[in-house]
């Protein structure tokens, strides 16, 4: 941080703990720039963010003003350059960021120039959570066996991330079997006031941030102002560059009221996603105001904000209040809860119950009372379904589904080896995995309770289901093994399989090989049912054609019922051991007894054991050896980290753009074409050009690990964009699914991959036309490198989600939109 000159003369001090602290007031703000104490509060972060770094040139007193004047309209699309305190990373996105760190040591020191001048300006964490997979489940040594087939197949990216850990500066890497980014974002790393000395100075500001991954938003829970970013903005943050963006319009959702018995935040998050994406919000921000927060836990603020990207808003932001020290105090952050306190009120950051609602662009209201059990799905999540109507929207999408892609092998496809038979809607993934649920105590106490409810009974899973338990971080291992519902949990199946997204990403693992069999033989159409935050097609798992979202108490009550077929709101889910109906109002617990198990089982101690050597990591990761230095050794042989090609032929001076003439279509792409679409991060296919690449160098099958886990390496991830194997390019027909498409000159049918490389051999420069919402999904920064390193030159779509656009304009691709109305059908 390089404060800016204080034209205003806002500089204050602050005396907290026995220390002095300098911050610049908005209070004082005030006087020069007129009314802003009723502005939202994110809006007051930023202000005071422009507040702290105006010098005249990027950030300019007009930018101050605009930021007064938007209280007078709720809009003003004026640009602003806006510094977060750090970045976050996650492995996946994370190892791409490092190699390009480590690729512009190399050209820099190629140059002649000094590679030390390529280092983090910005605090950075990296935490390892991505790269744990299902390869086993279901029993006791589950978690020991996942982490190290983790550490074997992963040894080539963490030996890199080892010594990036070394190499640079303002670096930090959380090892893997910690817990996912966003909950050890939430519990430890963030301050949501941060401070640091600047030339003997102790400045106190805003922590804010943004991260590789999407839901970097859940930290807004903690008033901490956050969002996803692609990889390309993440590393321009980290070498000092101010993140470019308009003032945003920000939409007021009122909550009132309380949730009733039964209903979850998960359910809460659902209707909520649903509202916001009914509204419009994509580029907008998001602030929760209203009674009803004084009803939500810091943890169920987190849920909400988690799912920002899933109703389409920049960050969904809850102010600070008694609740954020509340939080900041029981996981073992007194200073910070000290200090968040006495700023907020000095800077009218503070919320109480009489604080007078901010004036917003535009609002929405709900009232808790009225949210009632759902779950999201088959493909999308603001598709949510009343828990009561699954069975029939369930019978809906499967017959929508088999007129698509008809057969005639019928229903009951037998499983060789056991006395059951495989059936359409059979759930064969129930997963307690992801950031979104798994970081909240009340949504994870309720799954145990519901289990040593459904255990007592004698009531089992279905022997067809994949159960796996993937908790957000080690204190939920601790208060599931402290309130004794671990052992039950057990019981159903639902053993530690490891710290990580795992389902939610794509890292499911296989099914067992009989199944797998019956399956495919059977043309079968199983479900999956995941308490994650994303279920697009073709990402939970290959065969899964339906993914619900759901609580983490619905998923283990799904894997007792084993399928969607049932009415599981009306009808038994299972037989006890005295053979009796069991029903599902039979084992849910009742809120209280979840709130009593919390009292009782949740502490802080739990966090400040957990988290005391955060950074030290077990014995495997410990035991990595690194070649040090400024300059990356970067193994030929390797299949893991590779040189990209960015900087090849790169000189001191800067090139020239030029016009695309004489194009041809790569691709034609129908709506909602995700980054999951475009860069896949799940299974590699065995008979595909990144199948073939790993083949040739002796890699089989059965240790490809996944596209997400490899993008240190340009070869795979080239050959892997645009080979989601749901894809439908329309230069087929729309039929054809997979990563295929017609070499316009010969009219040959092949993949991508093959067309790219055989039109690079004419100099022929390609397009990708698309549809509305083009790019959804992760922040994923390959799906727009891939496009570059394919040969596109542009991508002509009707609609852009924000980050895959800036991504691709990084990346030098040009995104251009069709005008209103228009589109490749009508033209």
């Amino acid at each position: 941080m390089t404060p800016g000159q204080d034209t205003l003369t806002t500089k204050s001090t602050l005396e907290v703990g026995g220390k002095t602290f300098t911050y610049y007031s908005l209070p004082k703000a005030q006087a020069a720039l007129g009314e802003i104490s009723r502005l939202p509060f994110s809006m007051k972060v930023l202000l005071e963010n422009l507040l702290r770094f105006e010098e005249g040139v990027t950030v300019k007193t007009d930018d101050l003003q605009a930021m007064a004047d938007w209280l007078t309209t709720g809009k003003n699309p004026r640009e602003i350059a806006y510094r977060p305190a750090r970045v976050l990373l996650q492995d996946f996105t994370g190892v791409p960021a490092v190699v390009d760190l480590a690729a512009m040591r190399d050209a820099l020191n190629d140059l002649g120039g000094d590679p030390t001048k390529i280092n983090p300006l910005s605090p950075v964490d990296l935490v390892i959570d991505h790269s744990v997979m299902v390869d086993t489940a279901g029993h006791k040594t589950a978690f020991q066996d996942n982490v190290e087939a983790e550490f074997s197949r992963n040894q080539e990216r963490y030996e890199f991330l080892r010594w990036g850990s070394t190499a640079f500066e303002n670096f930090r890497v959380v090892p893997p079997g910690t817990g996912i980014c966003h909950q050890v974002n939430l519990e430890y790393l963030a301050k949501t006031v941060w401070t640091q000395e600047v030339d003997g100075v102790r400045y106190a500001y805003p922590d804010t941030l943004v991260g590789t991954d999407s839901h970097t938003t859940m930290v807004n829970g903690l008033a901490v102002l956050g969002w996803g970013v692609g990889g390309i903005e993440a590393e321009a943050a980290m070498l000092g560059q101010p993140v470019s963006m308009l003032i945003p319009e920000v939409i007021g959702f009122k909550l009132t009221g309380a949730m009733t018995e039964g209903v979850t935040a998960t359910d809460l998050v659902l209707v909520i996603v649903q509202m916001l994406r009914e509204k419009g919000v994509v580029g907008k921000f998001v602030e929760f105001y209203g009674p009803g927060l004084s009803n939500l836990s810091l943890a169920d603020r987190a849920t909400l904000a988690n799912m920002a990207p899933e109703y389409g808003a920049t960050c969904g932001f809850f102010p600070i209040d008694a609740e954020t020290v509340r939080y900041l105090n029981f996981t073992g952050r007194q200073e910070e809860a000290e200090l968040t306190q006495a700023y907020a009120k000095a800077q009218g950051l503070w919320r109480a119950d009489d604080t007078p609602d901010p004036v917003f662009t535009d609002v929405l209201s709900l009232d808790m009372g009225c949210v009632v059990p759902s779950i999201s799905g088959p493909k999308r999540p603001q598709d949510r379904v009343l828990l009561s109507e699954v069975q029939g929207e369930f019978a809906t999408h499967l017959a929508a589904d088999l007129a698509l892609k008809p057969h005639d092998k019928g229903n009951n496809s037998p499983v060789a080896g056991d006395d059951f038979a495989m059936n359409h809607g059979d759930v064969v993934i129930a997963a307690i995995t992801s950031c979104t649920n798994t970081s909240n105590p009340s949504v994870m106490m309720a799954a145990g309770l519901l289990a040593k409810k459904a255990n007592e009974r004698g009531v089992k899973t279905k022997p067809w289901v994949k159960t796996s338990l993937a908790p957000g971080s080690q204190v939920v291992t601790e208060y599931l093994q402290r309130a004794g519902v671990q052992e039950h949990l057990d019981a159903l199946g639902f053993q530690l399989v490891g710290y990580g997204c795992t389902t939610c990403i794509g890292n499911s693992g296989p099914l067992d090989p009989a199944i797998h069999k019956a399956i495919e033989q059977g043309d079968i159409r199983p479900a999956a049912v995941l308490s994650g935050n994303r279920n697009f097609e073709g990402r939970v798992h290959p065969l899964s054609r339906f993914n619900y979202l759901a609580s983490p108490p619905l998923v283990v009550a799904y894997a007792i019922a084993g399928t969607m077929t049932v009415d599981i709101m009306k009808a038994p889910i299972a037989k006890d051991a005295q053979g009796q109906d069991v029903y599902l109002k039979d084992i849910w617990p009742s809120n209280q007894e979840v709130a009593d198990a919390l009292e009782q089982f949740v502490t802080r101690n739990q966090f400040e054991e957990r988290y005391a050597d955060v950074f030290t990591g077990p014995e495997d990761w410990q035991a990595i050896k690194t070649s040090g230095g400024l300059t990356y050794a970067w193994n030929a042989n390797s299949t893991y980290v590779q040189n990209p090609p960015y900087f090849d032929g790169m000189s001191g001076e800067a090139g020239q753009a030029t016009d695309i003439h004489g194009a041809k279509a790569l691709a034609i792409l129908g709506d909602s074409i995700t980054t999951d679409h475009i860069s896949p991060a799940g299974a590699i296919k065995r008979d595909g050009p990144a199948g073939h690449y790993l083949m040739q160098r002796q890699i089989q099958p059965q240790d490809f690990n996944s596209f997400g886990a490899r993008r240190g390496n340009h070869e795979i991830m080239m050959r892997g964009t645009f080979a989601n194997i749901r894809i439908k390019n329309l230069m087929l027909g729309g039929a054809v699914e997979g990563g295929y498409t017609k070499h316009v000159p010969s009219g040959e049918k092949m993949d991508i991959y093959d067309a790219a490389m055989k039109y690079r051999q004419t100099d022929t420069p390609l397009v990708i036309i698309g549809g509305k919402e083009y790019g959804t999904g992760s922040s994923r920064d390959w799906a727009a490198k891939g496009t570059a390193l394919l040969g596109v030159k542009a991508v002509i779509a009707q609609s852009f989600e924000r980050i895959h656009r800036s991504n691709l304009v990084g990346m030098g691709v040009l995104p251009l939109q069709f005008k209103d109305g228009a589109g490749a059908a009508s033209l």
